[in-house]
């Protein structure tokens, strides 16, 4: 039941992230990669890029917990 649970999460988590690169605005950056990548420096886990790699590493997490189990 945990591993149902946090594979959920983690998709909301790459959804919600693939959702704020596209939408966030940074303070520096000419286009949408330089921003997003300096709110990865400023903000961390709070930005798109943040989201979206801390729900890919729960993904593969999960699926190992799984196998090991």
């Amino acid at each position: 039941m945990i591993y149902i649970i946090g594979l959920i999460f983690g998709v909301v988590l790459v959804a919600w992230g693939i959702y704020r690169m596209k939408t966030d605005d940074g303070l520096f950056g000419k286009n949408q990669k330089n921003k997003n990548l300096f709110n990865l420096l400023l903000m961390g886990e709070a930005s798109g890029i943040g989201q979206f790699l801390g729900g890919v590493i729960l993904i593969i997490a999960v699926i190992i917990g799984f196998f090991v189990k």
